[in-house]
């Protein structure tokens, strides 16, 4: 502990880890999510990132690159404040106090982050430059207000989004959640989806989160097909639909609206069952659009009896039903039913009794999901000029028809809805707008609008913000000079963090969120790393401010982040995850006052595959700390000679490049298996020489930096702050290689290629380190492990 402290103190003192203002050096921006500072400061699962990343960091300051690796706090939002109010204690000092304790917990690890870039979003000199955003986005016509349908807290008495609502309870105070209609800032993200979309093939993302972004804004491409509603209704009236299988329309049977769609107002004198409509729609919206929306619950619904709709191709009669699952944000707010041929739709009509019209003829007799439902390919029937025609011809055919009657058109609809942005709150940046009676919505341009500083912080029993009620709202409008009201709403914690990665740029600046020169030197980021919850909409929201950044000339990249990857979750002992409510939090400030921060650091990295969700065992930290102990016994058998032996080169070449790669590829824990190994192997030598010691620290440092340091000191090696990353010669590496099949239970799954010398302990040891094979074996029982003299590992487990 002493020696970490030593070192700890010397890098901080020197300001070894600060990125420089040489633009003429190749570039490397690592970034991490900056933390909410919750008063549980950070458990062992919140480091995961922060010292993956600050491998990445390190080695690339050893590749020569001008490095940025920043750190900040994402600090408005709903803990603070309602610890605040359940304390009778400022956010602010709540704010401050968490802070502190985070950053004590970091440098604790030793993470190389650029402190003198740090930055906190409740600080007015950076909420000046958010609430500038929103000023432009204003000003753009793409934030405005209107009313909506929101997700409502009971508890936090606040408007929520819907990730931040969990089975229909809040997430923040597990209270329930409810919809009512408010007026909202909204922000017009929507009008981005398309190139949110397209821009995704100018980045570098893993699979899953590029499925999880296309998924949430969800294109699709149909058409919208107006039914005209009857009895003596104007003929102007109709409910429009959306689409993706226009070409079945003529086995439409009914249709389904939402709710609270305004027809069931608009003409009550016409239903004849309008009160069990009422009664239903009441029920509706106790629910929240989770709930509603579940694939698996039953469906629900109500005839509206006294309406009906028409077909617009054969004129049939079609009954109207209002159904919770069915969304009023979503599409249009309506569906056409089309039970011969969706599963949703057979099961509500068989529910209720609703004729099922079969106009898809399956001709290959396969994919159908049951005896009255069918889903696939296959020929029109039962459709009049359709008849015949396959769904494709059949698409094109009926869009045209549709024109032609006026009765609809083609349509790409998106699921990506606009960007709810108003909280009911103190505890957030104010949002810049002055509402006149005689002007409207006026932009405040005398940022920033501070928040009072005040005592109480409860929202008001209305539900809206505290800050209504404050002398502070009341002010002249600044184009007319009559007395108007401030917005009282505040701005969400996504706001702050839609941008952070631009202000780490140019902290200090006072005049700009970021000057130019800087924008374009470390813009975009090369490599941002975290959790996977945080891969639709934190991901969305910044694309999209940086997009709209990109529009008007204030930032020179159309995207962010050029490189996006993701942790998975370190999970309790007993498969939970960490939470302070189970009490199964892991302090790893606890962690390293026992073991030290090398040895934190190894194990969380050496745990498990970092890109999947792994258990935490405190037990096993101990193999680490008994692999600093053989590594800090190397010094014991020192011969004091730069030679690198013929023996160890191929060896050291080896660990070289697998280090290298593995870094790459986010493989931590077998790029510290390939180390163990090697230093095993020394170990059986006797010996080591400082020429491969100092090849052996370089690979080390990022993982464990203090321990590198002290080695390094007392042998008389540079400080490895100004060394480079080693190289390794490949074709040393594969010369007089023997090549190994790997399988497992007998089926072959990669093959390693090994010196013809290797032993067979050594063959299984870097077998098992192998991707594909640790892969698959981590968790599991393996009951075997056979050797095939210089051909074959073959592993044998019970799954």
């Amino acid at each position: 502990m002493k020696i970490e402290q030593k070192w700890r103190e010397y890098r901080e003192k020197i300001n070894n880890f600060s990125a420089t203002e040489d633009f003429t050096k190749p570039k490397y921006y690592v970034l991490i999510e900056f933390p909410y500072p919750s008063g549980q400061g950070l458990h062992v699962g919140h480091t995961r990132s922060n010292v993956a990343m600050d491998v990445v960091a390190r080695k690339r300051r050893m590749q020569g690159f001008n490095v940025l690796y920043p750190i900040g706090w994402d600090s408005f939002g709903l803990p603070a404040e309602n610890y605040a109010i359940k304390n009778n204690i400022h956010p602010k000092v709540v704010t401050e106090q968490n802070i502190q304790n985070f950053k004590s917990q970091l440098k604790f690890l030793g993470i190389s982050f650029d402190w003198n870039r740090e930055i906190n979003t409740t600080n007015v000199d950076y909420y000046k430059w958010t609430q500038w955003i929103f000023s432009r986005l204003f000003e753009n016509g793409l934030a405005a207000k209107k009313n909506t349908r929101v997700n409502w807290c009971t508890s936090c008495k606040c408007v929520l989004a819907n990730e931040e609502v969990i089975s229909g309870k809040c997430e923040r105070c597990s209270h329930t959640v409810i919809q009512k209609e408010k007026s909202q800032w909204i922000l017009k993200i929507a009008n981005y989806a398309q190139r949110l979309l397209d821009d995704l093939n100018l980045v570098d993302y893993p699979k899953r989160v590029r499925i999880q972004q296309e998924n949430w804004i969800g294109k699709s491409q149909g058409a919208a097909i107006k039914f005209k509603i009857s009895p003596e209704i104007s003929c102007d009236i109709y409910l429009e639909v959306f689409t993706t299988r226009p070409e079945t329309i003529f086995g439409v049977t009914y249709l389904v609206i939402a709710p609270e769609n305004n027809i069931i107002n608009t003409y009550n004198s016409k239903i004849k069952n309008i009160q069990d409509i009422y009664k239903y729609r009441e029920e509706s919206l106790r629910k929240n659009d989770f709930e509603r929306a579940e694939i698996a619950k039953e469906k629900t619904g109500i005839e509206i009896k006294g309406l009906f709709a028409i077909n617009p191709v054969n004129n049939d009669h079609i009954p109207i039903f209002i159904a919770d699952y069915v969304l009023s944000e979503y599409g249009t707010g309506a569906v056409m039913a089309v039970p011969a041929h969706d599963e949703r739709d057979w099961q509500f009509a068989q529910k209720y009794n609703i004729n099922i019209k079969k106009v898809v003829e399956n001709t290959q007799k396969s994919g159908i999901v049951n005896d009255e439902v069918y889903t696939g390919d296959g020929v029109l029937i039962n459709s009049e000029f359709l008849d015949g025609l396959s769904i494709e011809n059949a698409r094109s055919c009926i869009i045209k028809k549709l024109q032609e009657l006026n009765a609809g058109d083609f349509k790409i609809n998106y699921k990506l809805k606009d960007w709810i942005f108003s909280r009911q709150r103190y505890w957030g940046e104010p949002i810049p707008i002055i509402d006149c009676p005689h002007c409207g919505h006026v932009l405040d341009e005398n940022l920033p609008v501070e928040l009072p500083d005040i005592n109480n912080f409860k929202p008001l029993e209305t539900g809206e913000s505290i800050l209504q009620s404050l002398p502070w709202s009341n002010v002249l409008c600044p184009k007319c000079g009559l007395p108007s009201k401030r917005e009282t709403d505040t701005m969400p914690q996504w706001a702050g963090s839609s941008w952070y990665f631009l202000r780490y740029l140019d902290p200090e600046n006072a005049k700009n969120f970021a000057d130019m020169k800087k924008i374009n030197y470390w813009m975009p980021v090369d490599w941002y790393n975290g959790g996977m919850e945080h891969t639709t909409l934190h991901l969305l929201y910044s694309r999209f401010w940086h997009k709209f950044l990109y529009d008007i000339g204030a930032v020179s990249t159309p995207e962010p982040y050029a490189k996006r990857t993701s942790h998975g979750l370190i999970l309790s002992e007993n498969g939970e995850k960490m939470s302070k409510s189970r009490e199964n939090v892991i302090d790893p400030t606890d962690i390293v006052k026992k073991y030290g921060a090398d040895a934190f650091r190894l194990y969380i990295l050496f745990i498990g595959d970092f890109e999947q969700a792994v258990l935490w065992n405190s037990g096993s930290i101990l193999g680490c700390v008994r692999f600093i102990e053989k590594i800090f016994g190397l010094t014991k058998i020192l011969v004091k000679t730069n030679k690198i032996r013929d023996n160890i080169s191929k060896i050291l070449n080896i660990t070289t490049k697998k280090v290298s790669e593995d870094i790459e590829n986010l493989k931590f824990n077998t790029a510290i298996s390939a180390m163990m190994t090697f230093v095993n192997d020394i170990k059986n030598t006797g010996e080591i020489t400082l020429g491969e010691l100092d090849i052996f620290t370089k690979l080390l440092g990022p993982f464990a930096p203090f321990l590198v340091d002290e080695i390094r000191e007392i042998t008389g090696l540079k400080d490895i702050i100004s060394e480079f990353w080693p190289d390794y010669n490949s074709e040393l590496i594969n010369s007089g290689n023997i090549n190994i099949v790997l399988q497992i239970n007998g089926k072959i799954k990669s093959t390693i290629s090994v010196d013809p010398n290797t032993t067979k302990e050594d063959i299984i040891k870097l077998a098992e380190s192998n991707e594909k094979i640790s892969k698959i074996i981590n968790g599991q029982n393996i009951q075997k492990k056979i050797y095939i003299s210089k051909k074959i590992v073959n592993f044998v487990i019970n799954f």
